[in-house]
């Protein structure tokens, strides 16, 4: 197991019990049925994995517990609970990390050091496709493709890549989208597309379905600028697919093979490097890797495109327009007629 040599296993908590036995069976601790069990084992650090909707509960419970957390993507489904969140953690002291494991990608690495050595130069637009596979079993458990617990394909699977767009492509001033269920049956979207204003003047897309068939197809990112053409493929952002800049240097030929990575799955690999540095954080008493608020970006985006879909126009990010629907509790969501 990855990190072995960093960390015990205590404990895993999940409410039915087989799921809680299989995982400590193969990598050890207590299998507990609720979190205040969990919390009864004096864990230094919980990871969060429970449903979308479930996160920010779940981190705030033991947060106030005076425990360290790491949670999933997303944090949280509204941006003021993983306010709540955040200033939770830093009125107990304690910390709070979220997962957003393609920034250690070794390919997404190279392009950000591209991006910061100014290689780039002047971007003049960038884009993300994701082209994944969800059937409707998928769908049909009971909080997959909910507003009330998940969202759709951009709140679940393309924030990773949304939040890459950002990271690499710059702050975005506003959006406009578009989005629907097209081949499954779901409240929220398996399908959606978007138009991207950056704050530097760029444009861009979005591009994002569980639709394709019959398998994860296609995880990129490419960006056009004045100086270089970049773009990173694969089925999780994993292959550097092109790179070109107008002055090239010495081993920018190689950068394909050196940079690319093979995966097993459209997880990647990157949980394992954040996961060490989450570690190192907490053994140094360092901020995380990836705090809330630099998981906000993301989320806050992800908002951007549901209120632009849901009032039809294009909305600016200054504004922090939020969804009438994802993350409402069901008697309280707009019905979406």
């Amino acid at each position: 197991m990855e990190l072995s040599d960093r960390v015990e296993v205590v404990a895993a908590a999940d409410l039915d019990p087989g799921k809680a036995m299989a995982f400590t069976d193969a990598v050890g601790g207590k299998p507990v049925h609720s979190i205040p069990a969990l919390i009864a084992e004096r864990p230094d650090l919980v990871c969060i994995l429970t449903e979308s909707g479930h996160h920010a509960r779940h981190a705030l419970e033991l947060i106030e517990a005076g425990i360290n957390v790491v949670v999933e993507k997303p944090v949280a489904l509204r941006p003021e609970d993983a306010e709540r969140v955040r200033d939770a953690a830093a009125a107990k002291g304690v910390m709070c990390a979220v997962i957003k494991q393609n920034r250690y990608n070794p390919a997404m690495r190279f392009v950000r050091e591209m991006v910061s050595e100014g290689r780039i130069g002047r971007l003049v637009t960038a884009g993300v496709r994701v082209h994944w596979s969800r059937h409707q079993d998928y769908y049909d458990d009971p909080w997959h493709g909910r507003w009330s617990m998940d969202g759709g394909v951009l709140a679940q699977q393309a924030i990773h890549h949304l939040d890459a767009l950002q990271w690499l492509g710059g702050p975005i001033e506003a959006v406009c989208a578009a989005g629907a269920a097209v081949l499954n049956r779901l409240e929220a979207e398996d399908t959606a597309i978007g138009l991207v204003r950056f704050k530097s003047g760029a444009l861009g897309t979005i591009e994002a379905t569980t639709s394709a068939r019959d398998e994860d197809f296609e995880a990129s990112l490419h960006l056009v600028g004045e100086q270089a053409m970049a773009k990173i493929g694969g089925h999780a952002l994993n292959r550097i697919e092109f790179w070109r800049p107008v002055e090239p240097r010495q081993g920018d030929e190689r950068a394909a093979e050196t940079f690319s990575q093979d995966v097993p799955t459209s997880y990647g690999l990157g949980h394992g490097p954040l996961l060490g540095e989450v570690l190192d954080a907490l053994e140094n008493g360092t901020p995380p890797p990836i705090d809330v608020d630099e998981a906000l970006t993301s989320l806050r985006l992800v908002h951007a495109l549901y209120a632009s879909m849901e009032t039809g126009g294009w909305v600016r990010l200054d504004d922090h327009p939020t969804s009438n629907k994802l993350g409402i509790p069901n008697e309280d969501a707009t019905s979406g007629q």
